[in-house]
């Protein structure tokens, strides 16, 4: 045990407080743990828990207080002192300020960070099991961490942001929005905010302020309320329609066609050849399997809407292609007459769209080099690991802190021995 208090003195020693007895409690039926107490050490200064000065001691409980430490060798540890209680002159008589500790919370900051560290690798569910504590001592410490990262964090001179929505509910108001700094270099959760209206993104720009003043890239998806905000609060960034998001309104028309053809065949009577071929249609040529490509190809000898809207869908890629946006709005133009002459309704919804976007899909050239287009997708997609991991959230809170703690690169506390 004098061993195990020469440690303890090298890795966390504490202020005006020394370490006193230790015990390794094996009581049958009991869980194994360890309890090693504490003193405060002569001469030592009281501190007010409130102004955090310094104020004569006025008793000393006749219980210790028990506070969950960082286990060792898998066994629960916890810290035992008597607190004390100070008569300060400006707050008057009031309980001290311990310094591993603050105010009622019975878990140590050491074993705080220690729990929140691990809630990156592992659920909130894992980590509390693995570590013989409690789920919502998990939470508490994520979101204490959580709080301590977004007040130290610096947001300074973003140049580049990535708007998004994701549904984390399936009941009432179930989307967020999320807000990615994209800079390169230094892709990060900037903001998560409740809904997707405009009053949601308003208010991520009212609370960023100055941070947003060297601002000169946007990228989003065509979603009214996103495009309103940002040309009203960011009009001297370049605004960029994220591709991915363009190439989804494709594949939602085009499933929809399928879907609808595939019907109509049936009911009429002929050969179900649209069957299994979602994602024939949907999937790009480079990435058929062998047996994919010769269904395909089989199908592409049938004059169907879906085929139609497939080669229509597939022509399109050849915008992407461009360098010049003078040329590449010469393509779009080209590709939105013949589209609105297919006669196929789903496709000539999209041409409307992107005819309605011109200037806004041309930035895409403008910024070709600056800004990736798959960052905001890619980042998206952790977001969805991450709420997949925990099985979904019942609590916004909840979701709000675990992809902030995930994905917020937020800075945290220096400890003098790091416990993992």
């Amino acid at each position: 045990m004098l061993l195990l208090k020469t440690i303890l003195n090298r890795i966390q020693k504490f202020p005006s407080h020394v370490y006193d007895n230790v015990r390794l409690l094996d009581h049958p039926g009991d869980q194994l743990c360890l309890e090693i107490g504490i003193v405060p050490r002569k001469n030592g200064r009281c501190l007010c828990s409130r102004c955090l000065r310094p104020a004569p001691g006025y008793d000393t409980a006749s219980e210790p207080r028990r506070f969950e430490f960082v286990p060792l060798w898998n066994i629960p540890v916890f810290l035992l002192y008597c607190m004390r209680r100070v008569q300060c002159r400006t707050c008057g008589v009031v309980v001290e300020a311990v310094p591993w500790a603050e105010g009622k919370q019975r878990t140590t900051h050491a074993f705080s960070w220690f729990l929140a560290s691990w809630a990156k690798r592992l659920s909130w569910k894992q980590t509390a099991q693995a570590f013989s504590t409690s789920w919502d001592t998990v939470a508490r410490a994520v979101r204490r961490a959580v709080d301590w990262g977004l007040a130290h964090r610096h947001v300074e001179g973003v140049q580049a942001i990535g708007i998004d929505e994701i549904a984390w509910t399936k009941k009432g108001d179930k989307f967020a929005t999320v807000v990615y700094q994209i800079d390169e270099g230094w892709r990060r959760l900037l903001w998560i905010g409740k809904g997707r209206k405009e009053t949601t993104l308003q208010s991520f720009f009212g609370e960023m302020g100055g941070a947003l003043q060297r601002l000169e890239f946007v990228a989003s998806d065509m979603w009214k309320p996103y495009l309103n905000v940002v040309a009203e609060r960011a009009g001297r960034a370049l605004h960029v329609l994220d591709r991915f998001h363009i190439m989804a309104h494709f594949s939602k028309a085009i499933d929809k066609i399928r879907a609808q053809e595939a019907r109509e065949l049936k009911s009429k009577g002929y050969d179900p050849v649209l069957k299994g071929s979602r994602f024939l249609l949907l999937k790009r040529p480079e990435n058929l399997t062998d047996t994919q490509d010769v269904k395909l190809a089989e199908l592409l000898h049938y004059n169907l809407k879906a085929v139609r809207a497939y080669l229509l869908k597939e022509d399109f890629q050849f915008f992407w292609n461009y360098v010049s946006p003078y040329w590449a709005g010469r393509f779009l133009d080209r590709w939105c007459v013949k589209t609105m002459r297919s006669r196929i309704e789903p496709m000539k919804k999209v041409a409307r769209s992107l005819r309605k976007h011109r200037e806004l899909l041309l930035n895409w050239f403008r910024a070709r080099g600056e800004i990736s287009s798959g960052t905001v997708e890619g980042l998206n997609n952790k977001a969805k690991v991450t709420m997949r991991n925990a099985y979904g959230y019942r609590s916004y809170k909840n979701l709000e802190a675990s992809l902030y703690h995930a994905l917020g690169h937020l800075p945290e506390r220096e400890f003098t021995h790091r416990f993992c």
